[in-house]
């Protein structure tokens, strides 16, 4: 039975590696266009070739809006239309406590993780005047605080509320918004939260992680009306009845 995705042009930030990666594979195995956004050029170009003639890869820094708004552009000149946005890019260095935290490096993870996610949705809008889904990846740290983390929780707790605002005022004109919480997923940024040594995550082994194409699987299953009690909200990986309802082991 086809996908709800396929043919549909899926736009993945962050498509370089991780999560982001995965989905790109996720979504192009069943059926989609997927359009790869991310500051690694040579990363993108090559997952792209592996992908096909169904993927664009357009290299993007998602802090920029204009140049969000030109890979979006590119991805309606490439494949005719913009159907699901993946809010994925997103960064957790430099960890450190708010009293040894350089400003800039701080406000730097609030362009990415923060402005990123809105210039995706903003960018997206003007091409989803039919309605289309976007997707935002949250984390347990929008509502947890953890030490060195002021940043990414900040960024992720804002980010959730712009996936709430998001829904509150476009909901009713077909725009899908929700979030993902994938919990601890065995990518990069496990790797660099590991070398800080600092609260409770960077303790977890790398067994403790879930792999990338989990929450692949569950993204794809986010466009579905399956998912649709959930909008406007996150939905959590560590919840085992949405595993289940992914089909995931």
């Amino acid at each position: 039975m086809a996908h709800v995705v396929e043919g549909k042009v899926v736009a993945i930030t962050g498509a370089s590696r991780g999560i982001g990666a995965a989905a790109a594979r996720e979504f192009a195995s069943l059926g989609a266009k997927v359009v790869l956004l991310a500051r690694s050029r040579d990363a993108i170009a090559e997952l792209t070739g592996e992908i096909g003639e169904n993927a664009l890869a357009v290299p993007c820094d998602v802090a920029r809006y204009w140049e969000v708004e030109a890979a979006f552009r590119a991805a309606v000149e490439t494949f005719g239309a913009l159907d699901v946005v993946i809010n994925n890019a997103g960064v957790i260095e430099p960890v450190a406590r708010i009293e040894d935290t350089d400003p800039g490096a701080w406000g730097q993870v609030i362009d990415i993780n923060l402005k990123g996610t809105f210039n995706g949705i903003r960018a997206a809008l003007p091409h989803m005047t039919q309605g289309g889904t976007i997707i935002g990846i949250s984390s347990g740290a929008a509502t947890n605080p953890l030490e060195g983390w002021s940043h990414y929780c900040a960024s992720k707790a804002a980010a959730l509320m712009l996936t709430r605002s998001l829904h509150k005022e476009m909901g009713d004109r077909g725009i899908r918004a929700l979030g993902l919480s994938p919990g601890t997923v065995a990518t990069q940024m496990q790797v660099e939260i590991k070398a800080t040594g600092m609260n409770p995550v960077a303790q977890l082994e790398w067994s403790d992680h879930i792999p990338p194409e989990w929450p692949a699987k569950t993204l794809a299953w986010m466009c579905t009306e399956a998912a649709d009690p959930y909008l406007g909200g996150d939905i959590s990986l560590r919840d085992e009845a949405i595993r289940a309802a992914v089909g995931l082991a």
